[in-house]
């Protein structure tokens, strides 16, 4: 009897070793690469690269253990973004992550097969990235920024902070088509409302804003900021010269109040970053970009800098601030 069970002892002690052998012989677990190719530097991006991965630690990816995530910088040199592109299809990324239309148009032309997720794109259908929001179509998917209605409810905000308010300046890039369809928006939304457009652009890398500010000032009473990478990057600088020039100006984003403006009205941008990650999660489990719909902004901040506007002698109406997701203080 004793014989026996030594006999069956020994058999599931070969087992657990033999078991023991091929599990330590499987293949280790599959890291997917992930490309992130950026316009600007990785400092103006810190609170936003947190939010992608926040957001796929929710899904169960963590950055250094089954994903690992590649920065690419083209430090406001657009120019560069097609170079750096080809490097992640050499390095067959899994993904690749390209947040805005310069990033996203290079990505498009460096590959028509590794799935390409924006964040941000101004108007995806307007600058043919994609068929439609519904439908892809293409290897791009992911999130807009487009929401029209936005324009006319900018300027609203503007007129009821600005006494007498009759001219409005317009401060965008030339360079991002995805940013002429909100322009043209906002052109048709000052005409309904009365208000004489005064359009301002500027170009990268390094754009003469100390020239432009003066002349906005002499022109129009207050301005609108259109957000995309190079004013976004130009952020401190365009503040401290409304500042300086005393233009209330309205921003698409917080980013700009952090910097010290005076209001933002628009998408949650950290918000749309943090959902990009089901994006990423849904094409590393298998789905296809160009079935994915687009999603447009589901979440809109009005924030208001009291301080700023205490500082350029506007009075805020209580009801307007009652109405502001966050004063600033």
């Amino acid at each position: 009897m004793k014989s026996t069970i030594r006999g069956l002892a020994l058999v599931v002690a070969i087992v657990l070793c033999i078991t023991s052998l091929d599990l330590s012989a499987q293949a280790p677990q599959k890291v997917y690469r992930i490309g992130w190719l950026g316009t600007s530097t990785p400092g103006l991006n810190e609170g936003l690269h947190n939010a992608l991965r926040q957001g796929l630690r929710s899904y169960g990816w963590i950055d250094g253990q089954n994903i690992a995530i590649e920065f690419r910088w083209a430090h406001g040199r657009e120019e560069r973004l097609p170079e750096l592109a080809a490097e992640f299809v050499k390095m067959k990324v899994d993904i690749i992550f390209a947040p805005v239309e310069p990033s996203i148009l290079a990505a498009m032309g460096a590959t028509t097969t590794i799935p390409i997720v924006m964040a941000t794109a101004a108007d995806p259908v307007g600058t043919r990235l994609v068929d439609s929001l519904a439908r892809p179509g293409r290897n791009v998917t992911g999130l807009t920024l487009f929401a029209p209605d936005l324009a006319a409810k900018r300027l609203q905000l503007l007129k009821d902070v600005v006494p007498g308010l009759s001219r409005v300046a317009v401060l965008w890039n030339s360079e991002n088509t995805g940013k002429r369809r909100e322009a043209d928006e906002t052109r048709r939304a000052a005409a309904q409302l009365g208000l004489q457009f005064e359009p301002f652009l500027i170009r990268g890398p390094n754009p003469d804003l100390d020239r432009i500010f003066p002349t906005i000032a002499a022109r129009a009473q207050a301005l609108i900021v259109l957000g995309e990478s190079l004013t976004f990057a130009q952020r401190a600088r365009i503040q401290t010269l409304a500042a300086r020039n005393r233009v209330p100006a309205i921003y698409e984003t917080r980013a700009f109040l952090d910097a010290g403006g005076l209001m933002s009205y628009g998408p949650d941008v950290t918000d749309m970053y943090r959902r990009a990650a089901y994006y990423v999660d849904r094409l590393l489990k298998g789905a296809m970009a160009s079935d994915l719909p687009i999603e447009q902004p589901s979440k809109i901040e009005l924030v208001i800098n009291r301080k700023t506007a205490v500082s350029l002698g506007l009075m805020l109406p209580a009801t307007l601030l009652m109405r502001a997701d966050q004063v600033i203080d």
